[in-house]
């Protein structure tokens, strides 16, 4: 399923009406649907600073499976399950007002090209930076942030997770314009966090991303 159209086809079989307004069923369907979504996407970057937090915990004198490394997660999980249901409803919004195609994209090519642009300009923020740089760096976070006990654990998965959301939010809403359930883009979004956070030249990659996000949003605006 890697076009826009059979990912709205598989969608609907699965019960989402597509040209009617939405039930309850509906909007919980869409945030289930963005939270695996952002599981899946999420994962891969979250695993260097678990793995860290793992191995803190066992030179502090923890033995086997940590409940600290449990909610450390669960703090992480906790800021992208509110994303999802924000974003739930913001499609509930989009569909609402007819602004979403049958493909779950923006119907209209300014509109489309708008979020473009600000995902790019967002790229090339201070705010950005500054996020970018605390995911970069697991282990400084960690010597920075740390909280002993379950309950700082907990609190310590949120800081890193609202961090993480701080650098990524604006792209994962690139995928109001080019389709939500796309899952050719979100592999491309995926791959392309991983060398924002990952990569030796994470701030360059951010940034030449933001220019192309910019000057794609005109193109497809402007057509």
């Amino acid at each position: 399923m890697s076009s826009s159209a059979e990912s709205a086809a598989a969608m609907a079989q699965m019960g989402m009406v597509m040209d009617a307004p939405w039930r309850a069923a509906d909007v919980l369907f869409t945030f289930l649907m963005w939270a695996v979504m952002m599981v899946g996407m999420m994962s891969a970057a979250a695993a260097p600073v678990l793995v860290l937090f793992a191995d803190m915990q066992v030179q502090r004198g923890a033995r086997g499976p940590s409940m600290a490394l449990l909610l450390f997660g669960l703090g992480y999980l906790a800021v992208w399950l509110g994303f999802s249901a924000f974003a739930a409803l913001v499609q509930w919004a989009l569909h609402e007002a007819a602004f979403l195609s049958s493909g779950l994209a923006a119907s209209s090519r300014s509109v489309g090209g708008a979020i473009l642009i600000g995902a790019g300009v967002y790229q090339l923020t201070p705010a950005k930076s500054a996020c970018l740089r605390h995911c970069q760096s697991p282990l400084g976070f960690l010597m920075s942030h740390w909280r002993d006990g379950l309950g700082g654990a907990f609190r310590m998965g949120l800081r890193h997770g609202s961090y993480c959301l701080g650098c990524c939010w604006a792209l994962m809403g690139v995928l109001f314009a080019v389709g939500i359930m796309n899952l050719a883009w979100v592999g491309v979004l995926t791959a392309f966090i991983l060398l924002e956070k990952i990569g030796p030249a994470g701030i360059l990659v951010s940034r030449a991303g933001g220019v192309v996000l910019i000057a794609s949003g005109i193109v497809l605006a402007a057509s």
